[in-house]
């Protein structure tokens, strides 16, 4: 099988039509017969017309070829037959495109049908009858019935033979469409009475190979006397009709003379191109008037030739043409097909980006099938003609999903006809998102407020920020910026919830430590790559009342007994002491307030509210005792309030010795006392047969720790420093201005320790070491020795 393949490169001013490839195949090829390496034609690789989607657009002609995008070739995909598709029409061609998508791209491509000798030459009647007079004159001529070949070329209607030839030749006239005129011309006088019927033979020839024919018997009978033919005004008639005309119109109007009289001068008319499809179209009436009787449609067939036959009674006749033009009118809206389309386009898209391809065609003739096509107004695009009737969309300005995510493009394509015939078709138009806007905070900075002790994981407050892209673009992240407080990270203070921005509290935070911190929140949306922002936010602290006032003076020690030395000729207002306390809390949390809880004496005794000094309230007497006990609480203002305890001993004397006789046993007889009245409620509680063992039992402890006592202690004498370690007035009041150092000398492992304090600066403080050195026992299960100011120090002077 012979294929040529003619590759035309064409320049285009659109980008999508690169080239116009071309073949040419022989008519009736089997299905899936190779047409051409399109691939290899177009300079395509395989994988592009994979990837691209490649595809054959034929518009609303019908398919016959297809493509193979696996192999990049082209491939018949029905059986053409060439007179079916093009009758006559010369060159035979299918006109289609394939379309690539991503980029869109346009490449026409033709393929011509030749002929193969696949129809014999075909009359319409296998026989024909004439009547001629034997007094027709040599040279008379009798249409024959021309056969048809729906071949063309060397494959088409070549020549007629007629057989036998004794009476009558064959004489073909070459008329104005290219066919030829078959007359039987009478070369030999008839005599009826030697020969009244004759019979012959029209055979029609092609030239192909192998050669086909066809037949045609013809019958004459020889009739007496009709010497006149009839005979036509005109070799050819010329009318034209508009299409669409309503069937019954006249066409035109023939007339043919006969130069005999009576009913051999009777002349009929007929069309002699029976075969065509001029016959079902048009009829002639015997006033040679040619009616309309179908519908014709200038798109379909542009002229009409029609062979006219003029027969007398006699037998004699004449022939002539007909040739009628058909004159368009605007019947046809303009086809808008589309081609190729993008769904969606990005929003960053860059100007003239093609976003569609489209053909336009108008079946109508001049002005009538000239087309012009629009968009709506106010759109971001452009409706562009590239060529051969293909129209290209394409972006116009800048896109943005956030002010218009979606176009309705309606392109309206009009004809120039009187009036004028337009189609729409409408393009919906997606902009897809590009993360393009980063998320922005709803707030420029965030303070938020916590109560201190809060509880690990508590939600403080949400940062919320927003973002105008769509879906994953729009999808926010909160993440904690890295940053430092006091030099710890500030992800062990808090944490951001990643997708809901919620800020919860890490730890239990203490007012005391930290008072404020500010760190950094930033926002980050899902897109590639992802934007962001952040925002500063700043958590403040709120104090609350969670530390009790601590006494810093007088100093509560663990076994020592410290003692304020009244002068029974103290006046009243006398500054006894003063009670020193501090709240590591803020505010009204840290206002402080001091209250005589318990006193020996409550007479004697006074306690300033504000400033904690214990004063005097009246004379000192030599009825009252030597030992005064003073309970003190400090109570600070916060809600609920909190308070510590501070427990004053006062030594009312003139003289140590009286001092030294009265506080011997002062803290043993306390824990006693204190011991006996736990163990009294304990026995309360028992059953009475178990009285006595309680009874002894408390008895064995009594004993028990006397005995410790007096192993671990060899004196009671009470220690009265006056000030605490490193303390100073410094409130001007001109009471307490003394400072006293001590120095504590202490292992972890021995149970021996020393303690020194320094020399009073003032004559009414007593420093006493009944032992140069002592030993004290470690007690693991109870309170540290600085908590307990009942528990036994030694102490030793310094010098």
């Amino acid at each position: 099988m012979k294929r040529q393949v003619l590759l035309l490169i064409s320049i285009f001013c659109l980008r999508p039509v690169r080239g116009q490839v071309s073949y040419s195949i022989p008519e009736e090829m089997a299905k899936a017969s190779l047409v051409g390496n399109i691939a290899q034609d177009l300079g395509l690789d395989v994988k592009r017309l994979r990837s691209g989607k490649a595809r054959i657009y034929t518009g609303d002609s019908a398919q016959y070829i297809e493509l193979n995008r696996d192999r990049g070739v082209l491939l018949v995909k029905e059986k053409i037959d060439r007179e079916a598709l093009c009758r006559q029409t010369t060159p035979c061609a299918l006109h289609f495109q394939i379309t690539l998508e991503n980029p869109l791209e346009l490449f026409p491509v033709t393929v011509e049908i030749t002929d193969i000798n696949d129809n014999a030459p075909l009359f319409q009647k296998e026989e024909r009858r004439f009547e001629i007079s034997e007094s027709a004159v040599i040279g008379s001529k009798f249409l024959l019935e021309k056969a048809i070949d729906p071949d063309i070329g060397v494959n088409g209607l070549q020549r007629y033979t007629l057989k036998p030839s004794e009476n009558f030749a064959l004489k073909l006239h070459s008329q104005f469409d290219g066919s030829n005129k078959v007359e039987m011309v009478l070369q030999k006088p008839l005599d009826r009475e030697k020969q009244e019927h004759i019979s012959l033979v029209l055979t029609a020839e092609d030239g192909g190979e192998p050669q086909r024919t066809g037949t045609m018997q013809i019958h004459v009978t020889v009739l007496d006397a009709n010497d006149n033919a009839p005979v036509f005004g005109k070799q050819v008639y010329k009318a034209s009709i508009t299409e669409n005309s309503a069937i019954g119109t006249l066409v035109t109007k023939v007339s043919a003379s006969d130069a005999d009289k009576g009913s051999n001068g009777e002349v009929t008319y007929a069309i002699g191109n029976s075969m065509d499809t001029v016959s079902k179209l048009f009829h002639i009436n015997s006033h040679g008037e040619v009616i309309l009787d179908g519908a014709i449609d200038y798109e379909k067939e542009k002229h009409y030739h029609i062979d006219i036959e003029a027969v007398d009674q006699g037998g004699l006749s004449d022939s002539s043409k007909i040739i009628i033009d058909v004159i368009d009118v605007n019947d046809n809206s303009p086809i808008v097909n589309m081609i190729s389309t993008s769904g969606s386009v990005p929003e960053d898209s860059a100007q003239k980006t093609v976003i569609a391809l489209m053909s336009v065609n108008d079946p109508d003739s001049d002005t009538n099938g000239k087309v012009q096509c629009v968009i709506n107004e106010n759109m971001p695009f452009e409706i562009k003609f590239t060529s051969n009737n293909f129209y290209s969309l394409l972006t116009d300005s800048e896109l943005d999903r956030e002010r218009n995510s979606e176009y309705n493009i309606t392109v309206t394509c009009s004809d120039e006809g009187v009036p004028s015939l337009s189609s729409s078709v409408t393009l919906t138009l997606q902009i897809s998102d590009v993360n393009d806007n980063a998320p922005v905070f709803e707030r420029s900075s965030y303070e938020a407020y916590i109560v201190e002790n809060n509880t690990p994981g508590l939600s403080v407050f949400t940062v919320k920020a927003r973002d105008a892209d769509w879906n994953q673009n729009a999808r926010v992240s909160y993440i904690l910026e890295d940053s430092s407080v006091n030099g710890v990270p500030v992800s062990s203070y808090v944490s951001v919830s990643a997708d809901s921005g919620v800020i919860h509290a890490v730890r239990s935070f203490d007012y005391e430590q930290i008072k404020d911190f500010h760190f950094r929140v930033k926002a980050q949306d899902g897109g590639s790559p992802p934007l962001s922002s952040n925002v500063t936010v700043k958590i403040l602290i709120q104090d609350q009342n969670d530390n009790p006032p601590q006494v810093l003076y007088p100093v509560q020690t663990g076994g020592s007994l410290v003692a304020e030395l009244v002068p029974r000729s103290a006046d009243v207002g006398y500054l006894v002491t003063k009670v020193v306390a501090v709240d590591v809390d803020s505010g009204q949390n840290a206002w402080l307030s001091y209250k005589l809880q318990k006193a020996t004496d409550r007479a004697l005794f006074e306690v300033g509210s504000q400033n904690g000094e214990i004063r005097t309230i009246r004379q000192v007497t030599d009825k009252d005792a030597v030992k005064q006990r003073l309970s003190v609480i400090v109570e600070d203002n916060g809600q609920p309030s909190r308070s510590a305890t501070v427990v004053v001993n006062v030594a009312v004397a003139d003289s140590f010795p009286e001092v030294l006789s009265e506080f011997t046993d002062f803290t043993h007889d306390k824990e006693y006392n204190d011991n006996l009245t736990f163990y009294l409620v304990l026995a309360l509680a028992v059953v009475s047969f178990l009285f006595i063992t309680c009874v002894v039992v408390i008895i064995s402890v009594k004993i028990y720790r006397w005995r410790q006592s007096r192993v671990l202690y060899h004196s009671n004498l009470p220690v009265i420093p006056y000030y605490p370690p490193r303390y100073s007035d410094t409130l001007g009041t001109g009471t307490l201005q003394h400072v006293y150092n001590y120095e504590v000398c202490r292992t972890t492992d021995s149970r021996k320790s020393d303690c020194k304090f320094g020399g009073a600066g003032s004559q009414n403080v007593l420093i006493m070491d009944p032992s140069s050195t002592g030993t004290m026992q470690r007690i693991q299960s109870e309170k540290s020795i600085l908590d307990e100011p009942d528990s036994p120090l030694e102490v030793r002077p310094l010098h």
